[in-house]
């Protein structure tokens, strides 16, 4: 009895991180709209790694990690790089220059399904039950509830930088099952050596597409960056990394369901973004989903036969 109440206490707290990490990443798509005003997307990026690897670097010090030194986890730390922040946070603030942050988060909420459909068909390193299709399934009808009549109106429009979103959203889901090459590090240190390695692939690219010293960047973007780096980055990259290792690849990207009516509803609020009438609808049929994806089953008890 004892240990089924500790089980549920410790998924009850991967639970509420799991909300806690969609709520951070909701809030990215604002802040990288507010950003883009008057920083380019490569440069805006760019500093987004630097800062939050610099904040990771810090916390790691203070507590007596270290970092790896052998060249292939690095190795896989620039590969991670790539799939988690390179190019889907480039392409994403790329895109937002046309898009509305809301359609950007929604569009960005099928990374559960790309996860699930890579696992399926290729990596097969998690069990692809009939409950986590279902999961899958019912997320999906949610996020296309929420995305309603409007969302219609701008099919063919943009499509370039809608399509640019979506591929972020697998580059996000080969991220996922990739990041469980470091189920036996501190969720920390993949986290900053991503972080490190996106940033030394983007600054080269920054200096060169967008010589920042010409820049004059507005309060608001600043802001907007640091709330990126610091709320949306460095905080999220350490919650993600432990969310892979404690509810698996699918159950981790998960929040992308829950982030969808938050990332909608933060753009509505602070960017004035119209909010859809049926976003409660859409939010139910994701937290069932969600639900679905991540609570694990009970084990049933043997029967015992007599004679």
């Amino acid at each position: 009895m004892a240990t089924n109440s500790l089980k549920t206490t410790n998924y009850a707290v991967e639970l509420s991180l799991l909300a806690v990490l969609a709520t951070l990443w909701g809030a990215s798509y604002t802040f990288i709209k507010l950003g883009i005003e008057t920083i380019p997307p490569v440069t805006l990026i760019a500093a987004r790694t630097i800062i939050a690897g610099a904040v990771l670097l810090v916390i790691l010090r203070l507590r007596g990690i270290r970092l790896p030194r052998d060249a292939a986890t690095w190795r896989n730390f620039a590969i991670q790089a790539c799939l988690n922040s390179v190019i889907p946070f480039t392409l994403i603030a790329w895109a937002e220059k046309s898009v509305d942050a809301g359609l950007a988060v929604i569009l960005n909420s099928m990374t559960p399904v790309f996860t699930f459909l890579i696992t399926l068909l290729w990596s097969r390193h998690e069990p692809t039950t009939f409950r986590k299709m279902a999961g899958v399934m019912i997320g999906l009808v949610g996020t296309c509830v929420i995305v309603g009549t409007q969302a219609l109106t701008h099919v063919g429009q943009e499509l370039v930088a809608q399509l640019a979103v979506v591929l972020a959203t697998v580059c996000y889901a080969g991220a996922a099952i990739f990041g469980r090459n470091f189920n036996d590090l501190d969720p920390m240190a993949p986290a900053a050596g991503s972080l490190v390695s996106g940033a030394a692939i983007l600054i080269p690219v920054s200096l060169v597409v967008d010589q920042p010293w010409t820049l004059e960047p507005s309060s608001s973007s600043m802001l907007g960056l640091v709330g990126l780096a610091v709320f949306s980055t460095s905080f999220t990259f350490v919650i993600y990394f432990r969310l892979i290792h404690t509810l698996g690849s699918v159950g981790a990207t998960a929040q992308a369901y829950l982030r969808a009516p938050i990332g909608v509803a933060i753009g509505a609020y602070f960017l004035g973004e119209r909010l859809s009438s049926s976003a409660w609808i859409g939010l139910l049929c994701i937290l069932i989903g969600v639900t679905l994806m991540t609570v694990p089953q009970k084990s049933r008890k043997p029967v015992l036969k007599t004679t």
